[in-house]
């Protein structure tokens, strides 16, 4: 009996534990969402481009003659402004100085001694005109007259010797650094012959093709900063260099050239792939307004009314919010009330929320 009864009510425990449900956890679903602010009216917009070098140029001499100096391991070396990158062989150039030194004196002597022959013959006529003739003061004038115009010849002949010995220097006309060399040292080169290639790396610049539907809001531009493929994290700012006054025939595009400094923990190279990112205010917004994506935007099927889902950022609860809309703008829809800058909201898959519902915020642009 008593066996019977011990065993009725352990069927009866186990019956009760069997039909307890396991308690369900609670599913917090990611949503997509975006702070309202009112920066919320600026419009951004990206282009492809690849870098260019602000200054690449090939350099020659200005005279011809042999190499004397030319460093074989020049390719990747780095000068400054005025730093002589390569020489020529000065000594024929050297004694064309010194001979228009020569003349040039023996000229200035001829000069003083034609001055010198005229005072005197002009004296004479002065004080005894029959003692001399005007014939004769008059040839003495042309004489010293032409000695004057001989050393002004002479004076630039040697000006041009003495540029000619400095352009037998090959000098950087720019901070920069050799990329190419074209000739061997100890050749003979003639004038305006590629010596080097020198490239300026103390700014950098990109060209980007802008839409003819956009190139006329570039004065609204208010930030624009690089991103090169291979150094992803690092945002170079860029300002506007220079717009382009003929739009390609075939995408309708304007050359845009933008220019920075580059940065000192990473090298830039020339044809480096990269994105310019530039940023507007979009004025069709209107000033102190906010604006959201469409996508932010909901009216039910048996209602006129507008919402949007507010997201309460401690708790994680989105409750229903009633807006007023305004006009449309580039980049979404001017909220003309129902939010407050600070506030978060959900903007996208806004059809398949609920009032009330418990979400995790994921936030726009860090998906």
């Amino acid at each position: 009996m008593i066996r019977s009864l011990l065993l009725s009510l352990l069927l009866v425990t186990l019956a009760v534990g069997c039909s307890k449900e396991p308690e369900q956890k609670e599913i917090i679903r990611p949503v997509l969402a975006a702070q309202v602010s009112t920066d919320a009216n600026r419009v951004g917009r990206s282009f492809p481009g690849r870098a260019e070098a602000n200054q690449e140029v090939d350099l020659s001499f200005r005279v011809s003659g042999p190499l004397v100096e030319l460093p074989n391991d020049i390719v990747g070396r780095a000068f400054k402004k005025g730093e002589v990158i390569a020489r020529i062989d000065p000594r024929d150039y050297e004694v064309k100085v010194q001979d228009a030194e020569g003349k040039l004196e023996r000229a200035r002597s001829a000069l003083k001694r034609a001055r010198g022959e005229y005072r005197r013959e002009m004296n004479i006529y002065k004080e005894d005109p029959g003692a001399t003739s005007k014939t004769l003061v008059d040839r003495k004038r042309d004489l010293r007259d032409s000695a004057a115009g001989d050393v002004k010849s002479l004076e630039a002949t040697l000006q041009a010797a003495k540029d000619n010995l400095d352009y037998t220097y090959l000098k950087a006309p720019f901070d920069g650094v050799v990329t190419a060399r074209y000739v061997d040292n100890f050749q003979d080169v003639k004038a305006k012959q590629p010596v080097v290639r020198l490239l300026d790396r103390s700014r950098i610049q990109m060209v980007v093709d802008v839409p003819e539907t956009l190139i006329s809001r570039l004065p609204e531009v208010e930030k624009i900063w690089v991103v090169f493929d291979a150094y992803p994290e690092h945002k170079i700012p860029a300002e506007l260099f220079e717009v382009g006054t003929e739009a390609s025939l075939t995408t309708r595009t304007y050359p845009v050239t933008l220019i920075m400094d580059p940065p000192a923990d990473i090298e830039i190279l020339a044809g480096m792939a990269g994105r310019a990112y530039g940023e507007a205010r979009d004025e069709e917004a209107g000033r102190g307004k906010v604006v959201v994506p469409a996508a932010a935007v909901f009216t039910p099927d048996t209602e006129k009314q507008s919402y949007v889902w507010a997201i309460d950022r401690d708790s994680g609860m989105v409750s229903r919010r009633k807006v007023t809309l305004g006009e449309l703008a580039n980049n979404g829809i001017v909220i003309e009330e129902g939010l407050r800058a600070g506030e978060w909201i959900a903007v996208a898959g806004v059809h398949s929320l609920k009032e009330g519902q418990k979400v995790r915020i994921v936030e726009k642009g860090k998906e």
